[in-house]
């Protein structure tokens, strides 16, 4: 069996799409490990606590990245993006177990230690689950397995990617301390999961769902941030709430409340552009054959 590269198609040619989308999930990759060796993450034990996150929200986002691909596919059209979401998935394996081995270094490789703390402490539990549901998909992502299980049986299986991008992200939410990324990626979770139910419905493709939906993961995300500082720091609901939704990008950044709705917005705005392109591709043909003399 000769090796299929990220940057090929299944032709073992040269592929843009597949390039572009390897070098996408690479880069954050390369760029923890360029902070690395210029010691921006600080001496070793420090790097490594740095690592240990940030390789963590990278494997989680790579993850969701997976589960974009299905949206994407379906609001603007882009049907060539199926081919990269097995290599997407791989890569948030990859992600996956570069984390554990971090941590694993992060603890002095002392397994005991580890095996306590996996079992008395949920975040770690449910990470470790979402991690064995990861292996089992890599396993079986390659053609030979879908031969041997079947279509239906590996869709199935695969299936189960919606469980397991959901307990990779309430390990996010359940790991120690507040942090931006928290909520982002929990509010981009909720709104892949939410647009899934929409296009059951039919409604995948409308501009005003998809506006609503926009609108409505940016609530949570905002009121999820308001009610995780409260219950782990004490502070203020409405005061948290009121700094969610003040746009001051220079002062404070953008909150994740606003980074989920532009999210959303780019899809009910593409899907907008696709429907009036569609109209009027579709009223110009119509106008042209009530021409007298049009070719």
């Amino acid at each position: 069996m000769r090796l299929i590269w990220p940057w090929q198609d299944r032709q073992r040619r040269f592929s843009w799409l597949k390039a572009s989308a390897f070098a996408l999930v690479l880069l954050p990759g390369a760029r923890m490990l360029y902070q690395t060796m210029a010691g921006d993450y600080g001496m070793l034990a420090m790097a490594l606590g740095s690592l240990v996150y940030w390789s963590g929200v990278w494997a989680t986002v790579v993850l969701l990245m997976a589960l974009m691909v299905t949206p994407i596919i379906t609001i603007f059209r882009w049907g060539a993006l199926i081919d990269v979401r097995r290599m997407i998935g791989v890569m948030a394996l990859l992600y996956t177990i570069a984390h554990v081995i971090l941590y694993f270094g992060l603890r002095s490789w002392n397994f005991e230690r580890i095996g306590i703390e996996t079992v008395t402490r949920l975040t770690l539990f449910v990470a470790t689950l979402s991690t064995l549901g990861l292996i089992v998909l890599g396993a079986t992502s390659l053609d030979a397995a879908i031969r041997r299980m079947g279509v239906k049986g590996w869709q199935r299986l695969h299936n189960t990617n919606y469980i397991i991008s959901a307990l990779a992200v309430l390990h996010v939410v359940l790991a120690r301390g507040t942090y931006a990324e928290q909520y982002l990626l929990t509010g981009l979770f909720v709104w892949l999961m939410l647009w899934r139910v929409l296009d059951h419905y039919g409604y995948g493709t409308s501009p005003k769902a998809l506006a609503v939906l926009a609108v409505t993961c940016c609530l949570f995300t905002a009121g999820l941030e308001a009610g995780f500082m409260f219950g782990r720091r004490g502070y203020e609901l409405l005061g948290t709430l009121r700094m969610n939704f003040l746009f001051a990008p220079f002062d404070l950044g953008i909150q994740p409340a606003w980074q989920v709705l532009a999210f959303g917005l780019v899809f009910a705005l593409g899907a907008a552009a696709r429907q009036a392109f569609g109209v009027r591709t579709a009223a110009l043909p119509a106008r042209q054959a009530g021409q007298p003399g049009a070719a």
